[in-house]
């Protein structure tokens, strides 16, 4: 009995926050709800709408739904500034005001670096109140192209980098994030927070980071499209690191045209990620990413170019690709993937456990200033405070075997040659002897095939499992490939529309 009445109870939740949900629609008469920047902009060229506006109305969607789905952890102070600064430029006509993203809000993971009034903390309330030297460089181009940075989204901690056994989208600063369709269903990490938030319309544009799977899942779980691009085509300045080899930034956005848009802001050199983005600038089209956005590109451009798609591990039903002209080659198999599945085997826990010492070792001593400067301290912060609820409630031993790494040492460089190893005698050699343009599979499960070889990856909403639980499609190809993954990922988007709004079931 008393199980029917919670069950009773959480169903006459789950309705009155859908009814809620479903009251506040509009913004000064426009509809505000899954808008996309273009709509936006389009608002704003027509004075339907304000940046103000559209900041007051995510700062209330907010408010309204982020104690549920926990999926923001800190709004930025000047966010309503920021707004009436970006409506005066567009006002006074300034140069820079007709940019796809001014005046657009948007939340950044919450290991990205702005140096203003929000912290950067990885989730962690070891970093609580830590200052940092300069903005991220990512944040740097978003500011530059007009973005209102409104919030920090939330995370696994430490990008699901601390515990075996904490939850996706569980941290310290946040809490446990939610995923808007289904509230009890995995929101996938670690960057739960943004694809929860561009899901449930408490904004419309974030940012997110991967190391393995952090982009691509969280946007399957939640509905939303995440690119996760070429290692090096985003810099990681400012971004609290995993592993300077696989980490990567990326847009989550509720379309593959948002996405692409943002995708254009951020790309490019970093002068404090100089290296690894100087390399990859040469994958950077003329003219940039948004012309690859063709509506006629999956029906089309596969029977005329005759491009050839890996359907690998499809468990879901999504368009019947023949039907529009691609080229199906069914029944390969990377070689080892049952290797470079398993990350112990493959080497990959030995490289990133060393690299992430070392990576955070380094973020820590060039704060401006910090509760911790060291991963030991960070561990000894946790054993201090364990008497905290938050942090006591799931251990590190992540943390622990990272700390007990001494450099990079014969284990580790015979791992990485592993992984290169793997990558050319599997991913690569497939894709190149068949000549396949893209790897297609329903959910995140080919993510460590593209993590440890730095490949990009597009998700895109396809289907809903038997609860209701969002299935992405992910779309994965070569070293600086996103030209063609746009094409397919944008024409499998708009032939299916799969993508529905949030459900709040519980």
């Amino acid at each position: 009995m008393q199980a029917q009445r919670s069950l009773a109870l959480l169903s006459l939740f789950a309705f009155s926050f859908l009814a809620w949900h479903s009251q506040i629609d509009t913004c000064n008469a426009l509809s505000v709800r899954e808008a996309t920047i273009q709509d936006l902009q389009n608002a704003f060229q027509q004075n339907q709408l304000t940046s103000r506006q559209l900041v007051e109305f995510y700062l209330n969607e907010i408010k309204r739904l982020n104690p549920i789905l926990k999926g923001v952890i800190e709004v930025n102070p000047d966010a309503l500034y920021l707004a009436d600064k970006a409506d005066q430029e567009k006002k006074a006509k300034q140069p820079g005001s007709l940019s796809w993203l001014h005046g657009i809000p948007i939340l950044l993971k919450d290991n990205i670096s702005t140096k203003d009034k929000l912290n950067t903390t990885g989730g962690s309330l070891a970093l609580l109140g830590s200052v940092v030297p300069r903005d991220a460089g990512v944040v740097t181009k978003l500011r530059k192209a007009g973005a209102i940075i409104l919030g920090k989204a939330s995370l696994s901690e430490w990008a699901n980098f601390r515990s075996l056994t904490a939850p996706s989208g569980w941290s310290a600063r946040g809490g446990q994030g939610k995923n808007p369709y289904v509230l009890s269903a995995d929101p996938c990490g670690s960057s739960s927070g943004s694809a929860i938030s561009v899901a449930s319309n408490m904004v419309a544009v974030s940012l997110g980071t991967e190391t393995d799977g952090s982009i691509i899942c969280p946007s399957g779980f939640n509905g939303v499209v995440g690119i996760k691009p070429t290692v090096g085509l985003t810099g990681r300045g400012g971004v609290i690191p995993i592993s300077p080899r696989q980490d990567t930034v990326g847009p989550i956005c509720r379309t593959v045209s948002d996405a692409v848009t943002v995708l254009d802001a951020i790309v490019g050199f970093d002068y404090n990620d100089a290296q690894a983005t100087r390399i990859a600038s040469k994958y950077i089209p003329y003219g940039g990413y948004t012309q690859f956005l063709k509506l006629y590109s999956f029906c089309y451009s596969f029977s005329i170019d005759h491009q050839t798609v890996l359907i690998q591990n499809t468990t879901t039903t999504f368009l019947n690709f023949r039907q529009h002209g691609a080229i199906l080659v069914d029944n390969l198999e990377i070689a080892n993937i049952n290797t470079i599945l398993n990350s112990t085997l493959s080497g990959e826990a030995t490289a990133l456990l060393a690299e992430f010492k070392i990576s955070l070792n380094s973020y820590l001593k060039e704060l401006t200033a910090s509760p911790v400067r060291s991963l030991a301290e960070v561990i000894a912060f946790n054993q201090k405070f364990s008497d905290v609820e938050m942090i006591k409630e799931f251990g590190q031993e992540i943390f622990l075997a990272s700390e007990a790494t001494n450099g990079i040492g014969t284990a580790e460089k015979k791992a990485t040659w592993n992984l290169e190893n793997l990558t050319r005698s599997g991913f690569e050699k497939l894709m190149i002897q068949n000549k396949l343009h893209a790897l297609v599979t329903a959910g995140a499960g080919v993510a460590p095939v593209l993590a440890i070889g730095g490949f990009p990856g597009i998700t895109v909403p396809a289907a809903y499992d038997s609860k209701g639980v969002p299935i992405g499609i992910c779309f994965g190809g070569l070293r600086g490939s996103e030209p063609k993954l746009i094409e397919i990922a944008y024409g499998f988007e708009q032939a299916t529309k799969s993508r529905k709004p949030p459900t709040f079931l519980p």
